[in-house]
């Protein structure tokens, strides 16, 4: 049974404008808590009892909500391990030494899931799972592709032009082997100049070890001003 989860939450937040100048983005308050706390509320819920957090970003500014709320976390600095490093793939190298090898689960720390979601990850074989959600409007999302047996076949990202009908996009729930940080030690910059976790994930595709998960309920990410009003909208109609 899979125990282990990494929640990315280095980042400073910057299309949060003005509201992250003291604090990351993961500890803005919506409805009375932090969004971390609804984060790790349903990856509690969903059976994760050993939570590696990868802080960075005022990184100080989480002792409070730790000392508040009663998660058990292990809570380790990314620029420590990887110095300057930056980019999706960077927090979950950081963890390498916690996850050990084990398999584990991957999120990031300002998106938001069902707990059912969150279980469907929890696939105990050999393989690397990327989650799905089918959305009519994909636009502004990377797409995944897939063959007649769920086997990941690439990950696009934002094209200019995107196939016709629903599409999968990517939801950074993951689940994922020791072979991870292996294939992270193999990339390199991506054109943003930045470590990404997809092409970690695209190298291992390539060798037919990923599949596909769908999602059943929601992805919800929490990256600007207005999804604030949006997600204290949702949290109250649970």
């Amino acid at each position: 049974m899979i125990k282990k989860v990494v929640i990315s939450a280095a980042g400073r937040g910057t299309r949060m404008k003005e509201l992250t100048a003291d604090r990351p983005k993961h500890l803005l308050e919506i409805a009375g808590h932090p969004f971390l706390y609804y984060l790790l509320d349903r990856l509690s819920k969903a059976g994760f009892s050993e939570m590696i957090l990868v802080v960075g970003y005022k990184k100080e500014a989480f002792n409070e909500f730790i000392s508040k709320y009663p998660f058990k976390l292990a809570v380790i600095d990314q620029h420590e391990i990887c110095g300057e490093d930056y980019g999706t793939a960077i927090p979950i190298k950081a963890a390498q030494k916690l996850v050990g090898t084990d398999d584990f689960v991957a999120v990031a720390g300002d998106n938001l899931y069902s707990v059912r979601d969150l279980k469907k990850v929890l696939i105990d074989d050999k393989l690397n799972y990327i989650s799905g959600l089918s959305v009519t409007n994909p636009s502004g999302f990377g797409y995944l592709e897939t063959d007649n047996f769920g086997y990941l076949r690439n990950i696009v990202e934002k094209p200019k032009v995107y196939p016709p009908g629903p599409c999968f996009i990517n939801c950074s729930l993951y689940k994922f082997t020791p072979e991870i940080f292996e294939s992270i030690g193999r990339i390199g910059l991506s054109v943003r100049g930045e470590y990404e976790i997809t092409d970690a994930i695209k190298r291992l595709a390539r060798e037919k070890k990923v599949k596909m998960v769908t999602l059943e309920d929601f992805w919800l990410d929490f990256g600007r001003p207005e999804d604030i009003e949006k997600l204290a909208k949702h949290l109250s109609g649970e």
